[in-house]
C-alpha cells in the first residue's frame, strides 16, 4: 500500500483553534456541563441569505473544509468523505418539532431535507461544484476513523490523489436535556472534573468541526503520514492491550517506537478505565489527554487528530495535554486511542511526514 499523508488540517472546536496561536493558548475546561463551539464570524465565508438556511453543523464544516482545502492549496478534492455522529440535529429536531405542532399535516420539507446526515458533504460539493466521490460514515464515535479508512483506500486504488476528509457534531436542546436525564452528561455536582482521577459516571459534552486533505503525495505543508486505522466495535477490558500490541505488530512497530500516546479520557470513571489499562503498556512514551480542550463527542477524535498534526509537525506538546513528564527529543510516531463510553474502540498511527 502507498503512503497517505495529511497535507492540511482545520477545526473548530470548544478552543480558538482557527487562530495561528492557539496551540500556545489552550484552556482547560472541567466546570460546565456542556461546551459550546467558538465560531467565526460566518459573514467572511458564506453568503447571509445562505448562512441563514444552513444548521451550525453545515457552517462549521463549510468554513474548517475551506480552511484545509486552502492550505493544502487544492480547489476541488477528488472525494469528499465526512464522518459524523449526531449528524444536523437541529434540523432534525426542528422537523420533529414541526410534525407535532401541526398535527403531522402542512409541512415544509425544508427541514427534513435538512437534517439527513449526508447533509453536510452534499453542502461542501454544491459549494465547490465538486461532482466526484462524496460519502458520509455514521458510525458513533468511529466515524472518523471509518472516513480516514475510505480515504486511505480511494488513494491506494488509484480512485483519488487528494481527499477531503472530515468530521463535525453539533448540540441540541433537546439532545442535551435527553442526555442529562440518561446520565451521559455530567451532573452539576460532579463539578469541576478531575478527567484523570474523576470517580463519577458521565462527561462534559462538546462540539466541533475537524477537516483535513489526505494526499498520495508529500508536500511543503504535510503534517504526518497516516500509516494506520484499526476498529473494534466491543472490547473486554482484558483484551485492551492485546488490541493495541497486535495492531503495533501489524505495524512492525512496539510500545516502545511509540513516542506520543494520545488518549481520550472523558471523566467517566466507568469507561475510562480502558485509557488506563493501555497507559501500562507505554513506560516510555510522553502520555496526552485531550478531552479536557474539547469535550466529549461523537467525532471528538477530530480534535486529537488535528491536535497531533500540529504536534508532530512543531515538534511540541502542549503541557496543558501531558500527564507524565516524559518529553522524546524527536517525535516520530503518534498512537491516538479512543472510544464512546466504552465502546467503538479506534486506534489511529500517526508518523512525521
Amino acid at each position: 500500500m502507498s503512503i497517505v499523508y495529511i497535507n492540511s488540517a482545520a477545526c473548530i472546536s470548544v478552543q480558538d483553534t482557527l487562530n495561528e496561536n492557539f496551540f500556545h493558548n489552550l484552556k482547560l475546561e472541567n466546570s460546565t456541563q456542556v461546551l459550546k463551539a467558538i465560531e467565526p464570524n460566518y459573514k467572511e465565508f458564506i453568503p447571509p441569505a445562505a448562512s441563514r438556511r444552513m444548521s451550525k453543523t453545515v457552517k462549521m464544516s463549510s468554513v474548517a473544509s475551506k480552511y484545509a482545502l486552502q492550505e493544502a492549496g487544492i480547489e476541488n478534492p477528488d472525494a469528499i468523505i465526512v464522518g459524523t455522529g449526531m449528524g444536523c440535529s437541529q434540523d432534525s429536531e426542528k422537523f420533529l418539532k414541526n410534525v407535532i405542532d401541526n398535527n403531522e399535516e402542512f409541512l415544509t420539507p425544508t427541514f427534513f431535507i435538512q437534517s439527513t446526515h449526508n447533509t453536510v458533504a452534499g453542502q461542501i460539493a454544491l459549494g465547490l461544484q465538486c461532482h466526484a466521490y462524496n460519502f458520509t460514515y455514521v458510525n458513533t464515535s468511529s466515524s472518523l476513523e471509518f472516513s480516514f479508512l475510505d480515504a486511505k483506500l480511494q488513494i491506494n486504488d488509484g480512485e483519488a490523489e487528494d481527499v477531503l476528509v472530515g468530521s463535525t457534531d453539533e448540540q441540541t436542546d433537546r439532545t442535551m436535556e435527553l442526555y442529562q436525564l440518561n446520565k451521559t452528561i455530567k451532573k452539576e455536582e460532579n463539578l469541576p472534573v478531575d478527567y484523570l482521577n474523576s470517580r463519577s459516571e458521565g462527561v462534559i459534552w462538546g462540539e466541533g468541526a475537524s477537516f483535513f486533505v489526505l494526499g498520495k503525495n508529500k508536500t511543503k505543508n504535510s503534517y504526518a503520514q497516516l500509516k494506520d486505522i484499526q476498529i473494534s466495535s466491543r472490547l473486554d477490558l482484558e483484551e485492551t492491550q492485546q488490541f493495541i500490541e497486535d495492531f503495533l505488530a501489524q505495524n512492525n512497530l512496539t510500545a516502545n517506537d511509540i513516542d506520543v500516546l494520545i488518549l481520550g479520557f472523558s471523566g467517566d470513571a466507568k469507561s475510562d478505565v480502558y485509557y488506563t489499562k493501555a497507559m501500562d503498556l507505554f513506560e516510555n512514551s510522553a502520555l496526552l489527554y485531550y478531552k479536557h480542550l474539547s469535550g466529549e463527542f461523537n467525532t471528538a477524535s477530530g480534535f486529537s487528530t488535528f491536535m497531533a498534526c500540529h504536534i508532530l509537525k512543531t515538534q511540541e506538546i502542549p503541557n496543558v495535554m501531558m500527564i507524565n513528564d516524559l518529553k522524546k527529543k524527536e517525535i516520530k510516531n503518534i498512537l491516538l486511542y479512543n472510544h464512546l463510553g466504552g465502546n467503538d474502540h479506534s486506534l489511529v498511527l500517526l508518523e512525521k511526514a
